[in-house]
C-alpha cells in the first residue's frame, strides 16, 4: 500500500468515524440559544446589574419550564460586565456577538455604552434589546435597519412627565436643570427644553457636572441665585448622591425632581439621610395589588432568591420588570421569526401581537416606525425611604 493510498484510507475511516459520532449526538436543534446581557456587575450601579440578572433570570427559567424556543432549545444567559465604560461595553460586545454568538443582546445601564454598542449591533445585524438606558437617540439611531428595541424609558418622555410631576406636586413655576454632561445629559436636556417650552415655562438656568465631580456646589448656587424653585436632575448613582451632598452643605432645601439614574444602586449610603428627598420616576413598582404576572414574579423571586422577603427588597424594581418584559418579548420574537436569525428576529418584534406582562398588557408594542414598548402612564413616581425604593404617596 502506497503512503498516498494509506492516508486516503485513514482520512475516509477517520471521516465515518467522525460522521458516526455526529449521528449519536443530540440535533443541532437542541442547541442551545444565548441570550447576552451588558451591564454593570461591579460598582455603584451593580445592584441594577442584578435586578436585569434576576429579572432576565425569572423570564428565561419561565421559558425553559415550559420547553424552550424553536424546538425545544433551552435558552441561557452569558453576562458581561461593562463597568459603566463605553470602551468595555463594545468590547463585550463583539464577544458576545463574535465569541458567543448570541440571538439577542441585552444592554446596558449607561446611555454612553448603549451608544457605543447601537453601530456594532446595527452592523452584524444582532436584536439589542434595553432593558434600562433612556437616551432618545438609543432606539432613535437612524439604523436602517433599526437592531435596536427597548422596555425602559425613554428620555422625551419622561422629560415630559418630570414637568408635569413638578408642577402638580411642588407648584414649580421656575426650575433649573442639574445636568451630568454626557450624552445621557444632553439627551435629557433636550427633552426638557421642549417639554417645558410646552408648558409655557422659562427655566431658571442649566448647569452641567462631570460623572466624577464631588462638589456642584459652584453650580447649585447659581441656580440657586437665579430663583430655582425646583431642581430637575439627571445623573446616576454617584453624581446624584453628590447634589443631594451639595444642597446639605449649602443648605439648600429645594424639591428635586429625577430621571431614574438614583435608582441604579448605593444611592441612599452615598446621598445620606435627605436621599428621601428626590423623587424619581420608575417603570414598575411591586407594591399594592398586583396582576397574575406580578404574583407569579413575585413568588419566583422569593423561591430563587433568599434575600427577596417581599416587594421592599426587590430594589430596584424597574430593573427587575424591565429585563422580565424584555426577555419575555424577545422570546415571542425568536418565535415568531422561527429561527435565530439576526434579521427574521428582528421583524419578528414586529409581529407580537397581545402579551400579558409584568409592567402592562402590550399590544403590538414594537413597529417598524416605534422600537419603544413604554409610554408616559406606563410611569411610577417613588423615592428612597432607608434603602428601599417606595411608591411617593398620592403620586401616580
Amino acid at each position: 500500500m502506497t503512503p498516498t493510498r494509506r492516508s486516503f484510507l485513514l482520512r475516509t475511516a477517520s471521516a465515518a468515524l467522525f460522521a458516526a459520532g455526529l449521528a449519536t449526538q443530540p440535533a443541532l436543534a437542541a442547541d442551545p440559544i444565548k441570550i447576552g446581557l451588558i451591564t454593570a456587575l461591579s460598582g455603584e450601579s451593580a445592584r441594577a446589574g442584578e435586578a436585569l440578572t434576576r429579572g432576565m433570570t425569572i423570564a428565561i427559567d419561565e421559558i425553559n419550564a415550559s420547553g424552550g424556543l424553536l424546538g425545544g432549545r433551552q435558552v441561557v444567559l452569558v453576562r458581561r460586565d461593562d463597568e459603566g465604560n463605553p470602551a468595555k461595553g463594545m468590547a463585550a460586545a463583539r464577544e458576545l456577538i463574535y465569541k458567543e454568538k448570541v440571538t439577542v443582546l441585552f444592554g446596558g445601564l449607561d446611555t454612553p455604552v448603549s451608544m457605543a454598542i447601537v453601530p456594532i449591533v446595527n452592523q452584524e445585524k444582532v436584536p439589542f434589546m434595553g432593558p434600562w438606558a433612556a437616551g432618545t437617540a438609543i432606539t432613535q439611531n437612524k439604523g436602517n435597519p433599526n437592531f435596536v428595541f427597548r422596555v425602559s424609558a425613554m428620555d422625551e418622555i419622561v422629560d415630559s412627565a418630570m414637568v408635569q410631576y413638578a408642577q402638580k406636586t411642588f407648584q414649580s413655576a421656575k426650575p433649573g436643570m442639574i445636568l451630568v454632561n454626557n450624552p445621557w445629559g444632553e439627551s435629557n436636556e433636550k427633552g426638557l427644553d421642549a417639554a417645558l417650552a410646552a408648558a409655557r415655562i422659562a427655566p431658571a438656568g442649566v448647569e452641567k457636572f462631570q460623572p466624577a465631580d464631588l462638589d456642584v456646589t459652584p453650580q447649585l448656587s447659581r441656580l440657586k441665585a437665579a430663583g430655582a424653585d425646583t431642581l430637575f436632575l439627571v445623573g446616576n448613582v454617584g453624581p446624584s448622591a453628590q447634589v443631594v451632598k451639595s444642597l446639605d452643605r449649602m443648605g439648600w432645601k429645594v424639591p428635586v425632581v429625577s430621571h431614574w439614574g438614583p435608582a441604579g444602586g448605593r444611592f441612599t449610603e452615598l446621598a445620606g439621610p435627605n436621599a428621601k428627598n428626590v423623587h424619581f420616576v420608575q417603570t414598575y413598582s411591586f407594591f399594592g395589588k398586583q396582576s397574575p404576572v406580578g404574583e407569579k414574579v413575585m413568588q419566583a423571586l422569593k423561591a430563587k432568591y433568599s434575600d427577596i422577603k417581599g416587594p421592599q427588597d426587590i430594589t430596584p424594581a424597574v430593573g427587575v420588570a424591565n429585563a422580565y418584559d424584555g426577555m419575555r418579548l424577545a422570546a415571542l420574537a425568536i418565535a415568531q421569526a422561527g429561527s435565530t436569525d439576526g434579521d427574521a428576529v428582528r421583524q419578528g418584534f414586529y409581529k407580537i401581537g397581545k402579551y400579558e406582562g409584568l409592567i402592562k398588557t402590550y399590544e403590538q408594542p414594537f413597529t417598524p416606525a416605534s422600537h419603544d414598548a413604554l409610554r408616559e402612564n406606563d410611569y411610577v413616581w417613588t423615592h428612597f425611604v432607608d434603602n428601599r425604593i417606595l411608591p411617593v404617596a398620592g403620586a401616580q
